[in-house]
């Protein structure tokens, strides 16, 4: 922290802000993980509970996450009752699709899952591949993030999951070797896409 001209990313604290707020506009093609983290049950939750309860509860959810997470990942948006990360080949020791499974297991377990008593009910959707990584915006406004089919993908399978599931696709299934083990194939009609897709789905307690 107190190296010069060095300040971290809001991002990520372990990262600079020069790689990514500081950074110019445009971007790269590449491969990369994606993870969205929703809370189930949100609009029931906020109509039975005085606004700074659910402001709390969201809080504790947000810090959970960003400690969890940011092991791995970046955070590239914290959205209602919302996680997105992003996991970047090469920023991060590891393989990226062994981490977003870790990562989301261990995401659930900070949760309450691993006592069965979770203080907020989570689920979690995961792909990987190719989209456009970079600073998109206007002027001063912009915002570093990733755009592409594998971000909508990922987005339709956290959708798909149920309390204390993860579903993933079978690239990041394939891609996770050992961290994936107990996942079970469900055929999946994703809202906006063309063809069924088959996805792996893990719950925390199997």
């Amino acid at each position: 922290m107190g190296r010069m001209g060095f300040a971290p990313s809001r991002k990520n604290p372990r990262l600079c802000s020069k790689c990514f707020e500081k950074a110019p506009m445009g971007g790269v093609e590449m491969d990369v993980g994606i993870l969205f983290a929703d809370v189930r049950g949100f609009t029931s939750l906020a109509e039975g509970k005085a606004p700074d309860a659910v402001a709390e509860l969201l809080n504790r959810f947000y810090a959970t996450a960003v400690d969890v997470l940011c092991e791995h990942a970046i955070i590239d948006k914290l959205v209602g009752d919302e996680v997105m990360a992003l996991y970047l080949p090469r920023v991060f020791p590891g393989v990226p699709a062994q981490n977003m499974v870790a990562d989301a297991h261990e995401l659930l377990a900070a949760s309450g899952y691993r006592e069965r008593r979770p203080w907020v009910e989570l689920g979690i959707g995961l792909d990987f591949g190719s989209a456009y990584v970079g600073n998109v915006g206007s002027g001063g406004v912009k915002d570093f993030t990733a755009i592409g089919d594998v971000v909508n993908t990922a987005a339709r399978l956290q959708a798909a999951a149920a309390s204390g599931e993860v579903v993933m696709s079978r690239r990041v299934y394939d891609r996770a070797g050992g961290e994936a083990g107990g996942a079970e194939a469900r055929e999946l009609e994703l809202k906006g896409k063309s063809r069924p897709e088959v996805a792996m789905v893990s719950r925390f307690d199997r």
